[in-house]
């Protein structure tokens, strides 16, 4: 009727700390309980000696109830104990839900800072910036003038200085023809060298005229 009346008594929340002010109420209320239990059969026993068998009898009761009592205390210790560690784990449960939610909120934030439309973006720049940098320092490793010139008629030209650089060496006197003449790979000369006749070849050349003219 007076749940009716003024509604149902507002419960406050279980914690740690209330289960713990429980836990020891419960402890100092099982020791006052064993010194009831350890009084009671001391009084049994004084009644026992004194051949008064029915005071023996009851306090043999009581120390009966008090042991019951202590039995009941403790189970409820260890719902106790059991809340506890139930509240521990639940406790330790939500401190990780927290921390995850957390994370996922910041990692949500991050993400939606750097999408992949902006990351995608920013590559390419880098990419973009990457390449100028390569065609600049190409720019800068160029000799500046050397790439106007046609690379055929350089070949052309020199070709012409190897030429005319073999008619030169042909056309030395030949007291200084005796030396080899080194010729460029692959290049023949187009007429043989003129060397100076030995003293044995003008001897000979002279016995030869001297006989057509006979």
């Amino acid at each position: 009727m007076f749940a009716r009346l003024f509604g149902k008594p507002k419960m406050e929340p279980i914690t740690l700390e209330k289960l713990s002010e429980n836990l020891e109420m419960l402890e100092k209320e099982e020791k006052v309980l064993q010194k009831k239990a350890a009084a009671e059969l001391e009084k049994a026993t004084r009644f026992s000696n004194a051949k008064n068998k029915r005071a023996a009898m009851q306090s043999l009761k009581k120390k009966r109830l008090y042991e019951q009592q202590i039995q009941n205390n403790g189970n409820s210790q260890l719902r106790v104990h059991d809340l506890m560690i139930m509240l521990e784990g639940a406790k330790a449960n939500i401190e990780t839900v927290d921390a995850l939610r957390t994370g996922a909120a910041a990692l949500k934030a991050m993400q939606k800072a750097a999408n992949i439309d902006e990351v995608e973006k920013t590559l390419d720049e880098v990419h973009e910036q990457t390449e100028k940098m390569k065609q600049i320092q190409e720019a800068l490793s160029t000799p500046i003038g050397f790439d106007d010139f046609d690379e055929d008629e350089l070949e052309a030209e020199l070709e012409e200085l190897e030429s005319a650089e073999l008619e030169q060496q042909l056309l030395q006197p030949a007291a200084t023809s005796s030396a080899p003449v080194h010729l460029p790979a692959g290049r023949q000369p187009n007429r043989p060298l003129l060397q100076k006749p030995t003293v044995d070849e003008e001897d000979e050349l002279a016995a030869l005229q001297a006989e057509m003219a006979l």
